[in-house]
């Protein structure tokens, strides 16, 4: 073992020793990780600061369970991989966060400084490529200021809506030692201020005076009342001034399935007849049909963390930047004392919604009910939302398959949902499961896989054998690339819908079984429940292979433009 005795009398310490620190200082408990030689120093610092070095498969599997471990605590994730291709291989799970608004901090190796534009191993420009896909992308150029720089970027994180951040770190920097007192090591707690908001208060008044006012109104929680932990003050509001509410993204679970203000199933109807809509925490993307799903002539309302969301793609008549949180808190609060019997008039709002929402249930309920062979996706996904407790994470891992799940599976509390976001990257579900159940091992966590987005990232279903993460998953698996083989066929014919997109039949029970976890095939949509059960009483990683419908599309893949 090497003699640290000389480097303890002169007071030193490396630069992945600063980084250990500063991540122990940010309250990082794990990194994420595929060893390489560029930054075996950070794990040794971590070692020493009590952080947990996970190792997984891919380096893509490293940044997406970062982005899934800030997303579940609501603490920024780290993954840390070697230079050239450890990073770019890091780069969709980067992206992904990028535009699911997600704080996490990537470390990448580099080749020494002394070798710069020399060719070095591994060499490549990180920075450059990172830059477009972070909120803050750089070289750290000197071990004193290691820990100084991943604090800086870890406060770039929080700057308006929360991102990634990336930090290259040249092998002789980070290798090397310094001086203790020659170091910054900024003190937890003291480096960065809150960026909580409570938005213009003149518009929150505004805000207030309208929803007091409106006959029918509607909201759409998304995905930053999980970001800014604004459950609370979203049910106040809404019970307070009796207010229909739709969740979607990570604002799913916000309020309880069976709540008389939760909607789901109604929510086209609801934004064509509203006369005032407020939109808290999603932009209007391709989602939201960029805005023109929302009816022409209602007052529409924008709360958003980032100014630059606010009005994009359609205009808005009030937009208001701040935490969700604290602004529907400060609505709740203005309008209480002057709801002159409003909220109580909105009954025959209300139920007006609720029969709406009742038909199009019915209208469904044939096929949440089938007992086809091949499994009916609905049939799936409804089994799965039967069986999710109030402490069940689901986890969404998907094309078609997943979409099915969006219009059925409801959590049960908030928080419990995750799924890829507006990048809508395949293979984050296993990462998404490690993230979770190591963060929140009391928790269930269920995860849905489309069989492609399965084979993504699926190896590293090793991972979680090797750190005893029990999950329940279930693969719905056609064989197929099923969202992209509709749009084939819809645009080129059935003669040429199988180009490209036609998978092998992989029996995903049996590759379970083969890493060590539980595994069962299931082609009798009644064989579902039991064998969900089973799983989860096996109390090991599962796979659940259920062989669907591969003729069967899930509406939303039916109805996307880029297929008409």
């Amino acid at each position: 073992m090497p003699d640290d005795s000389q480097d303890r009398q002169q007071d030193v310490i490396s630069g992945g020793h600063l980084v250990a620190k500063a991540l122990r200082a940010e309250g990082v408990d794990v990194v994420y990780t595929l060893c390489g030689g560029h930054i075996i120093d950070i794990y040794d610092g971590c070692v020493d600061e009590g952080i947990e070095v996970v190792d997984v498969r891919h380096e893509q599997v490293a940044a997406h369970a970062a982005d899934g471990y800030a997303r579940i605590t609501g603490k920024p994730g780290c993954a840390v991989v070697t230079a050239g291709p450890g990073t770019t291989d890091a780069v969709t799970g980067v992206a992904n966060a990028f535009r699911a608004e997600s704080p996490m901090l990537l470390i990448g190796g580099q080749g020494a400084l002394t070798q710069h534009k020399m060719g070095s191993l591994q060499d490549l420009p990180h920075v450059d490529m990172m830059t477009p896909i972070t909120k803050f992308a750089a070289t750290v150029p000197d071990t004193a200021r290691a820990a100084d720089m991943v604090s800086m970027a870890f406060r770039e994180c929080y700057h308006g809506a929360p991102g990634p951040s990336f930090l290259e770190i040249p092998r002789d920097v980070l290798d090397a030692k310094v001086p203790v007192e020659k170091a910054r090591v900024p003190a937890a707690g003291r480096y960065r201020a809150s960026t909580r908001s409570a938005g213009d208060p003149e518009a929150v008044e505004r805000l207030a005076d309208l929803l007091v006012h409106a006959e029918r109104p509607a909201i759409l929680l998304g995905s930053q009342v999980w970001t800014t932990r604004a459950t609370d003050a979203a049910i106040e509001l809404v019970r307070a001034l009796n207010v229909p509410a739709y969740m979607n993204g990570a604002g799913r679970g916000t309020l309880p399935p069976g709540d008389p203000h939760h909607f789901q199933l109604s929510r086209r109807y609801a934004f064509s007849n509203a006369d005032v809509i407020v939109i808290v925490g999603t932009p209007f993307d391709f989602r939201m049909g960029y805005g023109k799903r929302l009816s022409p002539s209602a007052t529409v309302v924008q709360i958003d963390l980032d100014y630059r969301t606010v009005g994009k793609n359609r205009d808005v008549d009030l937009g208001i930047v701040g935490d969700a949180g604290l602004v529907l808190k400060a609505v709740t609060e203005s309008a209480s004392g002057r709801l002159n019997g409003g909220s109580a008039g909105r009954k025959v709002w209300l139920e007006e919604l609720r029969t709406a929402e009742q038909a199009a249930l019915e209208k469904r309920l044939p096929l949440l009910r089938s007992d086809a062979s091949p499994v009916h996706p609905y049939r799936l996904v409804s089994e799965i939302n039967d069986f999710l407790t109030e402490d069940s994470v689901y986890i969404g891992d998907g094309g078609d398959i997943v979409t099915f799940s969006g219009q059925v599976v409801q959590p049960k509390s908030p928080g419990h949902w995750m799924d890829p976001g507006p990048l809508g990257t395949l293979g984050v579900g296993v990462p998404f499961v490690l993230a979770a159940k190591q963060a929140r091992p009391d928790k269930e966590v269920v995860a849905l896989f489309g069989d492609g987005a399965f084979s993504l990232t699926g190896w590293d279903f090793e991972t979680l054998v090797r750190y005893n993460l029990p999950f329940v998953g279930i693969v719905g698996n056609n064989s197929s690339m099923n969202q992209i083989r509709y749009g084939q066929a819809q645009k080129y014919g059935l003669e040429r819908e199988r180009v490209g997109n036609t998978l092998g039949d992989v029996p995903y029970d049996r590759f379970a079984r083969m890493l060590g976890g539980y595994g069962e095939e299931v082609r009798d949509a009644a064989d579902i429940g039991p064998a969900l059960r089973r799983a989860r009483e096996s109390g090991l990683p599962s796979l659940v292979n259920v062989w669907v419908d591969p003729d069967v599309y899930a509406p939303g893949t039916v109805n996307q433009t880029m297929y008409k």
